[in-house]
């Protein structure tokens, strides 16, 4: 054999050994999992990270996806609309991601999702519940957590109906999804006659509210609805009880951690806090196994753990029925059938959300554990 031929031969079987090695480095499915991995909220990103990776474990001891291997990609965002779009850029950009499972905040989550809308690539929210995120005709958005429309109407009939209240002060911490949630709850407790005696907006990272307390203090407000996430509604009631405030302190999801209870300085503080959240999903017989599997190792799924769980499984399930990663095929098959997780079986309507919420009051104990009223 010539010199010529020995290296065009030669030249012809690293090419295609190059090849070979691309083709299995692209064989992985790639799955960004996008949230508030550090930063204050990273007690939440860690709920998305471990929901995923334990359904990722599972999932490709079971064979992956299609037969290829899941790879999780973590993204993250901090909770910053800014740096959502980034990681969003890279998760199309930099890391080929095939699907997406966050954001958590939905202040993050809505301008993201124009990322992978463009990109064609289909995310599933675990926990972002602005009404907004579904509602921009994304054909590959999805969440399978409720809306705050959903749960503000929850938290309203509770405060009218079952407390029974009049004086209600609002509060929010001027974000997304926490102006978003008091809004909706406001609305529906006007609907039910009750007008707000206060509506007062706080900023993320404040710790003296001591002036706000006073105004509630004023207000004789005998219930405090809180909309926001668990770094300034702990500060908040302990203050409130510090100064002798007893009004009933009421938030949402976003105090569903045991962060809660740290920043608000301990149980006592705590005691009696009302929140909205799903019906408990460690108590769903279709998780029992999953659930027992998070404890031995030493992990409590709490929070939104499960629910990214689940929205692997609904990931899973659409790519598996389709046999493809096409993010418009997976999002058709969703729409059109019903998927069994974790939390429950689970369908979704044309927007992305869930054909059934299912939000329920919860209560925080003298003992710092929270248990489904």
């Amino acid at each position: 054999m010539s010199k010529t031929l020995l290296k065009q031969s030669l030249l012809s079987v690293a090419v295609a050994g190059a090849m070979g090695m691309a083709s299995v480095a692209q064989a992985d499915v790639v799955i960004g999992v996008a949230g508030p991995h550090t930063g204050a909220y990273a007690a939440f990103g860690e709920q998305l990270w471990k929901g995923a990776e334990q359904a990722a474990k599972d999932i490709n001891a079971k064979g992956g996806i299609n037969g290829e291997p899941i790879k999780l990609v973590k993204a993250d965002d901090a909770c910053e609309p800014k740096q959502a779009v980034s990681v969003a850029n890279r998760l199309v950009d930099s890391d080929g991601a095939d699907f997406v499972i966050g954001h958590f905040c939905s202040s993050s989550s809505i301008p993201a999702s124009k990322i992978y809308d463009e990109a064609g690539i289909l995310m599933i929210t675990p926990a972002s519940t602005n009404p907004k995120l579904t509602e921009q005709d994304f054909d590959q958005v999805f969440r399978i957590c409720g809306r705050d429309d959903q749960q503000g109407t929850v938290a309203a009939e509770h405060i009218v109906n079952e407390l029974g209240a009049t004086k209600v002060a609002v509060l929010h911490d001027k974000d997304t999804y926490g102006q978003g949630l008091a809004d909706a709850m406001k609305a529906h407790m006007n609907k039910l006659g009750v007008k707000e005696v206060l509506y007062e907006g706080l900023t993320r990272g404040e710790k003296d509210f001591n002036a706000l307390v006073t105004k509630i203090r004023s207000s004789k407000a005998e219930v405090v609805y809180f909309g926001g996430l668990h770094s300034e509604a702990g500060p908040l009631v302990r203050q409130m009880r510090e100064q002798g405030v007893e009004a009933e302190f009421i938030s949402g999801d976003g105090i569903v951690s045991e962060d809660f209870l740290k920043a608000a300085g301990g149980a006592t503080f705590v005691n009696g806090v009302l929140m909205t959240f799903g019906a408990d999903p460690r108590q769903i017989p279709d998780g029992k196994d999953v659930v027992n599997t998070f404890q031995k190792t030493g992990y409590e799924p709490e929070g939104y753990t499960l629910y990214s769980y689940a929205a692997m499984q609904a990931i899973v399930a659409g790519a598996t029925a389709v046999e493809s990663t096409d993010g418009a095929m997976v999002a058709a098959w969703l729409k059109d059938n019903t998927v069994s997780t974790v939390l429950g079986k689970k369908s979704f309507d044309d927007k992305g959300d869930l054909e059934v919420s299912d939000y329920v009051m919860y209560q925080w104990g003298n003992d710092g554990s929270y248990g489904q009223l």
